[in-house]
């Protein structure tokens, strides 16, 4: 279904886009034509990954939790291309830990990145387009009878809806998320801005993975619990993130796609180490990942 013109015409930035599944996009994004940014807070890796894009790819230090980082971000990736069609809010932080055990650093941690920072880049973006659709026109559409001229995707989880163990500041910075799209789908379309999102679950990635999955066996077990039986590969996130981006799919507003082989009919990730192994286990589990990190 894609070519290499699929996005030919697109101008697409990805936050946390050094790694994971966040490069993988991006990979993918600049295979089907797309002029393609990504942002992080470490240059090296930002370097190595556009190396990795391909030819074009630009990319930005950025720390989306802070709002002026953010906005020169844009004016740079504006200067270059002219205009910014797409965004991607992949960039996250997440950690397993005990609830009573989190501290209140620990939670800004994860919610500041995940929730704060979506909303700075997304804040952004739509008030570019806005401010530049009022400045040429005071007759744009007021019904939401209009062209497409943003594309916003969130990349939410599994457990959005249903909460998890262990993983609550993301649980709550990601459910914000989830509703920051479905509300501005709807604000937003009056000034052609598209809003959806994708909740991915079991992709395993270099980083992010080990950080989830404190044992062999547990990881293991996990995987016989998905009901297709398999992980996920990244290039299965970025065709559909692709198809999402794409004039395909300009009448999905306000969507979340789930893709996860089932797994969210288990209910919440990480619920299921409660069963695997007794709760001093899986503190200590926990605590050994942590100092493995220092």
């Amino acid at each position: 279904m894609f070519d290499k013109t699929t996005l030919s015409d697109k101008h697409i930035l990805v936050t946390g886009g050094g790694s994971g599944l966040g490069l993988a996009m991006a990979q993918q994004f600049h295979e089907l034509g797309a002029q393609v940014a990504i942002c992080g807070r470490t240059e090296s890796k930002l370097i190595d990954a556009c190396n990795l894009i391909g030819e074009g790819s630009l990319y930005y230090v950025c720390d989306v939790r802070e709002a002026a980082n953010v906005a020169s971000m844009f004016d740079y990736l504006t200067e270059k291309w002219g205009q910014i069609d797409g965004l991607v809010n992949n960039a996250a932080g997440n950690f397993l830990a005990a609830s009573e055990d989190l501290s209140p650093n620990a939670f800004s941690s994860v919610v500041d990145i995940v929730l704060k920072g979506t909303f700075n880049c997304t804040l952004e973006f739509g008030n570019r387009i806005i401010r530049k659709l009022i400045t040429e026109s005071n007759n744009y559409a007021k019904t939401g009878n209009s062209p497409i001229r943003g594309n916003i995707l969130n990349i939410v989880t599994t457990y959005t809806e249903t909460g998890s163990s262990f993983v609550l500041p993301s649980a709550c910075a990601k459910a914000g998320v989830l509703a920051m799209t479905n509300s501005l789908a709807v604000e937003w379309s009056t000034y052609g801005i598209r809003l959806n999102a994708i909740a991915p679950g079991p992709f395993p990635t270099e980083g992010a993975w080990s950080r989830l999955m404190p044992d062999p066996s547990i990881e293991e077990a996990y995987q016989r619990g998905i009901p297709l039986g398999r992980y996920g590969m990244p290039i299965e996130l970025a065709n559909l993130a692709s198809f999402l981006m794409s004039p395909m799919a300009d009448y999905i507003q306000g969507g979340c796609i789930t893709i996860d082989g089932g797994e969210r009919l288990m209910a919440g990730q990480f619920n299921r180490f409660v069963q695997w192994m007794p709760r001093p286990m899986i503190k200590q589990a926990f605590g050994a990942m942590k100092r493995s990190k220092k």
